[in-house]
């Protein structure tokens, strides 16, 4: 179980910088899939069948597959144009892993709280989802960057999970699906009105 979790834990921290480097939303959206399948992976490794299976269903299959919809309502299928520079937000993805690394060394804990390497990947998937979200232009990229971002948070409180807690992740977890759902639904009707999601173009509105 110890060896699972580390290699969930390594494949996370890969696909985030992989998102970092994508440009294209049909990627993201796939890579945001394959880290809902991490973090029910490792909830079952910690023996939490019940929340890995909901994880499962809400951040691996519902989540990603709203997200495809309105992609497809929009015909976002053009390659992104990124805020940064795609190499910038890379590179400022492993400037969060190597703090997040030196936090775990400073940061007081109780001792064995934390499995070895799950606070610097929790905290370098904050990290990433923040860049996503202040780094592309598009409403469906930055909704992703929510997501990546409130993933981190979600991987942050899984050692303190207990038997009498997974009600309550569990109407969390029902709460970002409703967040989500209502960030699809305007996002769907800003395409349909101005025919771009590109928050860039926000800035020309007038009265």
């Amino acid at each position: 179980m110890e060896t699972a979790l580390q290699s969930c834990l390594f494949l996370l921290m890969l696909n985030n910088l992989l998102m970092l480097g994508s440009t294209r939303i049909m990627w993201l959206i796939r890579f945001t899939a394959f880290q809902g399948i991490l973090l029910a992976g490792m909830l079952l490794t910690m023996e939490h069948a019940l929340l890995a299976a909901a994880v499962l269903l809400i951040k691996g299959a519902l989540l990603p597959g709203l997200l495809w919809r309105t992609r497809n309502r929009l015909h976002s299928h053009h390659r992104m144009r990124p805020r940064m520079h795609v190499a910038v937000g890379v590179l400022a993805g492993m400037g969060g892993l190597v703090l997040s690394l030196w936090l775990e060394a400073r940061l007081f804990t109780l001792p064995a709280l934390f499995p070895p390497l799950l606070l610097p990947t929790a905290l370098t998937t904050l990290f990433c989802g923040l860049i996503l979200v202040v780094g592309r232009t598009t409403a469906l990229a930055q909704v992703i960057g929510y997501l990546v971002a409130e993933n981190g948070i979600f991987l942050l409180g899984m050692p303190l999970m207990t038997a009498g807690t997974t009600w309550f992740e569990l109407a969390l977890l029902l709460d970002v699906f409703v967040a989500v759902f209502v960030m699809g639904i305007a996002i769907n009707h800003i395409g349909n009105t101005f025919e771009s999601i590109d928050v860039g173009r926000f800035r020309s509105l007038r009265d």
